[in-house]
């Protein structure tokens, strides 16, 4: 995505290349399971499926397939992001939930992924490890 001019989709009214742009483009990389769990979400918005490949845990990376998960990002149209509990995932913990709720359309009906995040660190870094959904 070259244009980085615009609200960014996470939630944080900043422009998306102040924002999740840079967690992206591996500027910086977020300091906490949140902000991992907003660029994340971003990533689905503008379709950057390595960066949802690489913030993937090795120990669960290879569920993932990288080609559909751009093909079903392109297919909706994402609506917002409400982050409903988190739990731990802060700087200097190892592990972190993030509750969430994202709006989405798909053709006709809106939808929603509502989902219990797990996230853990590997190699120091904030990674997505796995999800309870309701």
């Amino acid at each position: 995505m070259k244009n980085t001019v615009f609200e960014c989709p996470c939630g944080s009214l900043n422009n998306y290349k102040d924002c999740c742009h840079k967690f992206h483009k591996e500027i910086t990389y977020p300091n906490t399971a949140e902000e991992l769990m907003r660029s994340r979400y971003s990533a689905f918005v503008v379709a950057d499926g390595e960066y949802l490949l690489k913030t993937h845990s090795n120990q669960t990376k290879d569920q993932v397939n990288k080609s559909e998960l751009v093909k079903w990002a392109k297919s909706v149209k994402w609506i917002s992001l409400k982050i409903i509990n988190k739990e731990k995932g802060l700087k200097h913990d190892e592990i972190g939930f993030v509750e969430f709720e994202a709006l989405f359309k798909e053709k006709i009906f809106k939808r929603s992924i509502h989902e219990k995040s797990k996230f853990i660190k590997e190699d120091g870094k904030w990674v997505y490890l796995n999800g309870i959904h309701f």
